[in-house]
């Protein structure tokens, strides 16, 4: 198993979700997060340190099946990108185990 993290624009959050779904992923987390990379921030009116502003983004996280990795980082990618600096990342860990506590499942069958 694999868990995916996709840190994308806020407005990309409806096509990452309909992506994933169309990949037979049926739960995910999702929480609004801020940060910034090369994008490097924004400046606000009034002032204030450009260096320290982050830029609102959301993190939907999976856990997936191995057979699913390759189908759904295209799709993540795909949903989005925008072609504009600021697009976001999708990172790739392994999983170990994972329990539906309601059931006790154990591996993939916990995952759907």
């Amino acid at each position: 198993m694999k868990k995916v993290e996709c840190i994308t624009r806020p407005l990309r959050l409806e096509a990452v979700k309909e992506a994933l779904a169309a990949c037979g992923v049926s739960g995910m987390t999702v929480t609004e997060v801020h940060g910034c990379g090369r994008q490097g921030g924004r400046t606000q009116e009034g002032g204030g340190d450009p260096a320290s502003l982050l830029l609102p983004k959301v993190k939907v996280e999976a856990v997936i099946p191995d057979d699913k990795v390759e189908a759904v980082m295209t799709a993540l990618a795909d949903a989005a990108r925008t072609g504009q600096v600021g697009d976001g990342k999708v990172f790739v860990l392994p999983v170990e185990e994972a329990l539906r506590v309601r059931t006790g499942e154990r591996g993939d069958a916990a995952l759907t």
